[in-house]
């Protein structure tokens, strides 16, 4: 949570006069004044931007503040994620977001810079966002799978905002099919908050040979993520643990999820023709790949620049007897794989 050294210096009576917002806007770092009623509920907000227009509009630094207060204006709670936070500033193109608590009053304040600038992380990461999403078609003929748009936003836009929430600031994109787009979409990456730079396959290196084309050898580990992830994982964390074990030898983490199917049908146990019990629509359970990795500079700089699926490099570390962990992602996820994950994402289908 992002907060002013004194919160009460941001609130204003919604009765005071322009000249008074104008006194409280000098004396904060916030730039926000936040007008209150007699309860000290939030009812709305001023900026230095909304005295400037009204002061040319002909109004008087003696004028009421009442009729230029912002009462349309976003709001999040204290549990709101950084990535939260910033996926909604971004959306409204605002720098600031006030955190209230149930009764409406004022409890901190998230700022664009704080946010941006949160915990600088020297790791890179690879997005892997050059596929063609052959399963999708024919949404994905005009469109790259990672530039579907989702609640307004593409897909890939969400994870590089992700990335920068957690202090993540050199990203690289992966980038094959219809590439030209994400290109045209992300720039340099200074728009975001992050630089960007593109990782371009002359042929199809698949998820794992892609990682050969970075520019050069990484000094700390690598994050690597699937580019049609819509997920609220702790990208931060898994970075953390592996970290924590690199000492032990282990060359890569990999992000796993427990996964629920449940078997539509009565399920028979049987011994060859005796029937020993039965389960009614049983749900199974397993362990599935999430689609996010951080990889040591090692394994980095084993992998060839080839056709090298990246489930292949974790199989060989495997069999040469070396240490892969797993950290487990309890946060919101889906893969955008097929529709049904598609439909999923969009809300069309609940959740499992």
């Amino acid at each position: 949570m992002n907060v002013p050294m004194d919160l009460d210096a941001c609130l204003l009576n919604e009765g005071v006069k322009l000249r008074d917002a104008l006194v409280c806007l000098n004396r904060t770092s916030a730039q926000i004044a936040f007008v209150t009623d007699a309860s000290l509920r939030v009812v709305g907000l001023v900026t230095d931007g909304d005295v400037r227009r009204a002061l040319l509009g002909g109004a008087s630094l003696d004028s009421p503040v009442r009729p230029f207060v912002n009462r349309n204006f976003v709001s999040v709670d204290a549990n709101a994620s950084r990535v939260q936070v910033l996926e909604l500033m971004e959306a409204r193109r605002i720098h600031g977001v006030p955190i209230l608590d149930d009764k409406q009053r004022l409890i901190g304040l998230h700022r664009l810079h704080d946010i941006v600038r949160h915990e600088r992380r020297p790791n890179w990461a690879v997005v892997m966002a050059g596929g063609r999403g052959t399963r999708l078609a024919p949404l994905t003929h005009s469109v790259p799978k990672p530039m579907i748009r989702v609640a307004g936003r593409p897909i890939l836009e969400r994870i590089v905002l992700h990335l920068v929430g957690v202090g993540i600031e050199r990203i690289f994109l992966a980038i094959n099919y219809l590439g030209e787009q994400v290109e045209a979409h992300f720039g340099d990456g200074r728009a975001f908050g992050c630089r960007i730079d593109y990782l371009k396959e002359e042929q199809p290196l698949g998820t794992g040979g892609a990682l050969a084309l970075l520019p050069e050898a990484p000094k700390h580990p690598v994050l690597v993520m699937n580019g049609d992830l819509i997920t609220e994982a702790d990208l931060g964390g898994i970075i953390d643990f592996h970290a924590l074990h690199a000492g032990t030898g282990t060359r890569a983490t990999i992000g796993v999820r427990q996964y629920f199917h449940r078997v539509p049908f009565g399920c028979v146990e049987v011994d060859g023709d005796r029937v020993m019990a039965l389960e009614e629509k049983p749900t199974l359970s397993r362990i599935v790949n999430a689609g996010i990795y951080v990889f040591s500079p090692e394994l980095i700089a084993r992998i060839p620049k080839e056709y090298y699926p990246l489930t292949q490099a974790i199989e060989q570390l495997i069999t040469q007897g070396e240490t892969v962990r797993a950290y487990e992602v309890k946060e919101d996820w889906i893969d955008v794989g097929q529709r049904d994950q598609l439909r999923q994402a969009l809300g069309d289908v609940p959740h499992e």
